[in-house]
């Protein structure tokens, strides 16, 4: 099962549209997690037309249009992974701590807001991956977003993806 994480698009606030990278990474992946920050309606329906599966929440840029359809956190199992999508996490400080806590019965947390790609593992086995921003990149020498894979409950080959 091949997978594309996004987060923090910020459409059209920071860019007209996604990169046409990532709309090729969204038609040819099996499932798009998306941790919030979509900032306008219409590319939520895009990404939605666009994918087989959609797994996403809000962020703090998201209006109540988007609120309205989005959780502020999402979950699913995905061939035994479980998956939890939120946007914010808190301080860099202590987060691996914080969100296995937090989020006790999942394997993989995607999250974003600080536009940051991260990927580290917690004590007890807890996943935490942010794909940075596809549109913007901040303090980052890029744009960014994540592809991985899941294969026999096992998630895999999680990889970053530079925008030039």
């Amino acid at each position: 099962m091949r997978l594309v994480l996004l987060a923090d698009t910020h459409v059209p606030k920071r860019a007209k549209d996604l990169p046409g990278e990532v709309w090729d990474a969204v038609g040819a992946a099996d499932v798009v997690v998306h941790a919030g920050d979509w900032v306008d309606v219409p590319l939520l329906d895009a990404v939605e037309r666009r994918s087989r599966r959609l797994i996403a929440c809000y962020g703090n840029n998201d209006g109540p249009a988007l609120r309205a359809r989005l959780p502020e956190v999402a979950r699913a199992e995905l061939d035994g992974v479980r998956l939890a999508v939120v946007h914010e996490t808190g301080d860099a400080k202590g987060r691996e701590a914080r969100c296995a806590a937090a989020y006790p019965d999942t394997d993989v947390l995607v999250f974003g807001h600080s536009h940051i790609p991260w990927d580290t593992t917690a004590p007890g086995g807890l996943r935490l991956l942010n794909p940075g921003s596809p549109t913007d990149r901040r303090r980052q020498p890029f744009r960014t977003y994540l592809t991985a894979v899941i294969d026999a409950g096992a998630l895999r080959d999680v990889e970053l993806h530079p925008l030039t």
